[in-house]
């Protein structure tokens, strides 16, 4: 299956708080696109809440759903009762490139399993409830080169294909540096060509 050229990831470090039976819980959601940029994240909220009781985490370095770079991390609760269930609240919200870690300061309280694992899934999905998004892309670079009478039909066709102009020139031709998602590529060569009735020309391989 190929991956995902665009989706939801987080736009910023994010972080909410909130109290279960007298314990503290602090939820802090970051963007991580690599295993070790997730690690960075763990380490330093866990520094910054070095004398926490826990702090539990998880993340998804990839795609929304994609389990092909997760990691958990109960951090000293019972097995399976924090990093699990937070792991699997990333999973299902659809965003891609996401860790998230929880903090707690035990407030003297017992949930007992089933209430860590409600409390943790909560925290998470409370936190992603106001989390704000970007989209991420998957862009490539294009060259162009056009003749005159083509240039306005070319460039018509920028917004359709969202390509963002990096550089131009106007010498014998019009020339153009661009990038675009790649997943427009190959229909914006196409109707390229179309426009310009064959005429366009891509150089540098692009």
């Amino acid at each position: 299956m190929t991956a995902p050229t665009r989706y939801p990831v987080p736009a910023r470090t994010h972080r909410t708080e909130e109290e279960i039976k007298r314990s503290r819980f602090i939820t802090t959601i970051g963007r991580a696109a690599k295993p070790e940029e997730a690690s960075a994240l763990v380490a330093r909220v866990s520094g910054e809440f070095a004398d926490a009781t826990h702090n539990c985490w998880a993340y998804v370095a990839g795609p929304p759903g994609s389990t092909d770079r997760i990691g958990m991390s109960d951090a000293g609760e019972p097995h399976g009762t924090a990093g699990r269930p937070m792991l699997n609240a990333l999973l299902h919200a659809g965003l891609g490139e996401i860790v998230a870690v929880v903090t707690r300061y035990f407030g003297g309280t017992k949930l007992g399993t089933g209430g860590l694992v409600r409390a943790y899934t909560g925290c998470v999905q409370h936190a992603l409830a106001t989390l704000p998004v970007i989209e991420r892309v998957d862009f490539v670079p294009l060259t162009l080169v056009v003749d005159y009478p083509r240039v306005s039909a070319v460039q018509l066709l920028f917004p359709a294909f969202e390509v963002e102009v990096l550089s131009q020139s106007f010498e014998a031709d019009a020339r153009y540096n661009v990038r675009l998602p790649s997943a427009h590529l190959d229909r914006f060569r196409a109707a390229v060509l179309d426009a310009t009735r064959g005429q366009a020309r891509f150089p540098e391989g692009g």
